[in-house]
């Protein structure tokens, strides 16, 4: 009964629409896919939206896991503040990410950084949209290590970067790699945090979200599901490949 009820949920809220999507794709055939997605624009959209949410999960995968081991190891004033403000990306709607972003970062800015409609913008915007899924993915693993393996190597000599790389960086590894995958899947379909202060210029700024819709937009539904397939690939390779490593990582430790 309750594989049936999963089998029937998963397939009305994500297999169908998937087909769906697929199926529009290829409406012009193989050829018309190939088109679509290696268009000059879109290919410059699917180029720097690929680069930059890879550039943006490692960026997250180092500072977030400072992060979390702040939050774990140490104690200071106004830590439940900084916990809960990890979480505000999750709550706060995307285009208010991108409208804060912009009054700070715009031309009014009150620090004086104009970063509108620039490559920096996106990847600060994109940066703040996804440090979560790194910080709440390696948190636990880090509550639930022993401290005491830490302190016999440090008792033995060892320095802070042999400890980390031979102690924590083994136990941690399945964890840093599903934090960097979910950062990067979030990344690369991101809309609303970037379509201010990122400017959606065309082959610059324009990520593949914004190129989609503006393929609806001038009515080329095609081209969009194409772009559109092109990204759900991408993302499931990626996070495919990052659970099959992180899985043999987690049974070598």
């Amino acid at each position: 009964m309750g594989l049936g009820v999963a089998t029937l949920w998963l397939s009305l809220i994500v297999l169908l629409p998937l087909a769906a999507v697929a199926t529009k794709s290829f409406e012009k055939g193989p050829d018309g896919f190939w088109d679509a997605v290696t268009a000059p624009s879109a290919k410059s959209a699917l180029t720097f939206t690929l680069g930059v949410s890879v550039l943006v999960a490692l960026i997250n995968v180092v500072v977030g896991t400072l992060i979390a081991w702040v939050l774990v190891r140490d104690e200071f004033p106004g830590k439940g503040v900084v916990n809960a403000l990890i979480d505000l990306p999750f709550a706060l709607p995307t285009i208010v990410a991108s409208i804060v972003l912009l009054s700070l970062y715009g031309p009014r800015s009150p620090i004086n950084v104009n970063l509108v409609a620039t490559k920096p913008a996106v990847v600060l915007a994109l940066l703040f949209v996804t440090l979560p899924f790194v910080v709440r993915t390696v948190q636990p693993v880090l509550m639930e290590l022993d401290a005491e393996a830490e302190e016999a190597a440090a008792s033995l000599g060892a320095s802070n970067v042999v400890i980390f790389r031979r102690v924590l960086l083994p136990a941690l590894a399945p964890a840093l790699l599903s934090g960097a995958g979910l950062a990067f899947a979030r990344a690369i379909g991101e809309f609303g945090s970037v379509v201010l202060i990122g400017g959606g210029i065309p082959r610059d700024t324009e990520v593949a979200s914004q190129y989609i819709a503006t393929q609806i937009e001038v009515d080329r539904p095609v081209n969009a599901a194409a772009v559109s397939v092109a990204l759900l690939a991408i993302s499931f390779l990626v996070l495919l490949v990052l659970r099959v490593v992180g899985a043999r990582a987690a049974r070598r430790h």
